[in-house]
């Protein structure tokens, strides 16, 4: 279960129609909707710095909210649309939806790597590269996983570690229908140029001895 839950603060806005989200956008607010449920659609609004600041920090589509409206009884939201102007790229309406525990959700759930220090690869002087920080997952909201859990701990350089790899949290699967990658150890630079000179050292030689030959 996710250890936390972002809050996402709005008011209830007073009215609907494009005369009352006229309004909410003149005194600084971004008018929005939150549907679903088993509740009847209410009209919101959010201060435009607060959702502009949430939209530049990205995911604001593909995260789950705790929806906090004074009067009202927080809920789980998640974001459906983001209406913008056309020509200032910026935010002018919003729709949220409300989910229920068994509803189907895609989030980026983090990974979390363990292991590395006594992993064999990198203590010969492997390098971890991670390919995939998060992974999109589908999963039910009301057991979102806090993050995923890799282990280094027997890998040699050159493995690599495949989301097939991965034990995911029961009910929640990619949403990438192929095995991508999540990580790999790869020797160092140091190591492959090394093992380059070898090479042709080797060569040499063997051309040293044909010419003797």
């Amino acid at each position: 279960m996710a250890g936390e839950i972002p809050d996402l603060h709005a008011e209830v806005r007073a009215g609907a129609g494009k005369g009352a989200a006229r309004a909410a956008r003149r005194n600084g607010m971004v008018p929005g909707v939150v549907f679903g449920g088993d509740n009847d659609p209410m009209s919101i609004q959010i201060p435009f710095n607060v959702l502009l600041k949430k939209l530049k920090e990205g995911r604001f589509k593909s995260t789950l909210f705790n929806l906090k409206v004074e009067g009202q009884d927080d809920v789980r939201v998640i974001c459906r649309d983001v209406q913008r102007d056309v020509v200032k790229d910026l935010p002018t309406h919003f729709d949220l939806m409300r989910l229920r525990r068994t509803s189907k959700v895609n989030l980026f759930i983090p990974v979390e790597f363990i292991g590395e220090d006594v992993a064999p690869g990198i203590k010969k002087g492997g390098v971890l590269t991670v390919v995939r920080p998060e992974v999109e997952l589908v999963v039910t909201a009301g057991d979102i996983p806090e993050k995923i859990t890799v282990d280094l701990s027997t890998l040699k350089i050159g493995d690599i570690v495949h989301i097939s790899d991965v034990t995911l949290p029961e009910g929640a699967k990619p949403t990438i229908d192929r095995d991508f990658v999540i990580a790999n150890i790869s020797a160092p630079s140091g190591l492959a140029a090394s093992d380059d000179d070898d090479e042709v050292e080797e060569t040499e030689v063997i051309n040293q001895k044909d010419e003797t030959v």
